[in-house]
């Protein structure tokens, strides 16, 4: 079997690519593979389906950019497709005087990125969200809000179907035999040109065609502790100020496309690639590797891995994880945040010479293949025009 262009991976990624290469190619012929019966399967599908503004990142980086156009282009997506979406906004609060400077630095950072945010004070956040407890001022993000990730995904899949595009469920990767010629299941294809979209595979992947030869993908466990009363106790997201020291943004207040209020996540060190539920998906080979850098970075305390491990682990527990959260808020029943959420797993990367975890994305590829090798949040938001700009730079 031969096709112009193979992508593997049917994560928002992987069909944001089809999308883009579709657009800019339309007479080549497109096959998608994916290991699972149907598209969003991992982190795709598991995730908390914010559309982030883009006023977290550094104005250099592609995190910025890219997260400032796709919350555009989600919401044009979701509006011309009429799909889910809860124009909820976000509230970033300090929950003490020495975290106010933070919010100024964020306001900053979307002032550069031209992300509409405005810093306000007590009564203003009050009146947004009277639920939220914030110390002087807080930032309110208007654009962020809410969709449904396996909405969209499917969306995008059925409309790629429909022009043209081949998708090949339960076809995993399992090897390269020879040039661009992989073994997807049981079946061959030749690609003209392969797109490594594989998420928490990318590296392994990458390796295969000679790429990543520096980097390692670790995984890290999210769930969220969702609220189970009938009632709807918030109407806006509550974040609080990031150590930017930190690789994850930490725990918040979540709200879905429905309004439905969770806590989270959690970013627990997992110990093989598909770690959701206890055994299950055990992988032997996956777990002496990831242990193996696991170990290294607790040893050297890499990042501050050590003090960052223990205290996600501690998440594992509700009432430390609600204590934590409560500090953003004034009146919620703890009594019903009791269920905990379909896990997800963040595909991190890992930079194996420095030690250190990658922030940005990063693309590795030459005239035959491509491969996304760090595409975590805010990945979904930035889908739509990282996309377009891996098939302009790297496929063209």
């Amino acid at each position: 079997m031969y096709t112009d262009f193979l992508i593997i991976g049917g994560g928002v990624i992987g069909l944001a690519t089809a999308r883009a290469l579709k657009a800019r190619h339309p007479g080549a012929s497109i096959i998608l593979i994916d290991k699972e019966p149907d598209v969003a399967r991992h982190a795709s599908g598991r995730n908390s389906g914010v559309l982030h503004a883009g006023f977290y990142y550094s104005a250099d980086s592609l995190k910025a950019k890219f997260c400032r156009d796709g919350n555009k282009a989600m919401h044009a997506y979701c509006a011309e497709h009429r799909l889910r979406l809860n124009p909820c906004g976000k509230l970033v609060v300090a929950r003490e005087p020495e975290e106010v400077e933070g919010l100024r630095e964020l306001k900053r950072r979307g002032d550069i990125n031209n992300v509409p945010v405005e810093l306000i004070d007590e009564q203003q956040a009050a009146a947004i969200e009277p639920n939220a407890r914030t110390c002087g001022m807080a930032l309110y993000s208007p654009t962020t809000a809410s969709v449904d990730p396996v909405e969209i995904c499917t969306h995008l899949r059925d409309r790629l179907a429909e022009g043209g595009v081949r998708m090949l469920m339960n076809h995993p990767y399992r090897t390269r035999l020879d040039g661009n010629i992989i073994l997807a299941g049981e079946e061959a294809i030749d690609a003209g040109i392969i797109v490594n979209c594989a998420g928490l595979y990318a590296s392994r992947i990458a390796r295969d065609f000679g790429f990543a030869q520096d980097y390692h993908i670790l995984p890290f466990k999210g769930v969220y502790l969702k609220y189970t009363g009938s009632d709807k106790p918030l109407r806006t997201l509550l974040y609080s100020v990031p150590d930017m020291r930190k690789p994850f943004l930490g725990v918040h207040f979540a709200i879905t496309v429905d309004g439905d209020v969770k806590i989270g996540p959690t970013a627990i060190p997992a110990f093989w690639r598909e770690n959701y539920h206890g055994m299950s998906g055990f992988n032997a080979p996956e777990l002496l590797d990831i242990l193996r850098w696991q170990t290294v970075l607790f040893a050297r305390n890499a990042f501050g891995f050590r003090t960052f491990a223990i205290e996600e682990m501690r998440k594992y527990s509700k009432r430390y994880l609600i204590r934590h959260a409560f500090r953003m808020a004034k009146n919620l029943d703890a009594s019903k945040f009791s269920e905990w959420s379909r896990p997800g797993i963040r595909a991190q990367l890992l930079n194996t010479k420095t030690l250190s975890l990658v922030q940005d994305f990063v693309v590795e590829g030459g005239s035959k293949s491509v491969h996304v090798l760090n595409a975590n949040s805010p990945a979904f938001t930035s889908s739509m025009p990282f996309a377009e700009w891996v098939v302009e730079q790297w496929l063209n």
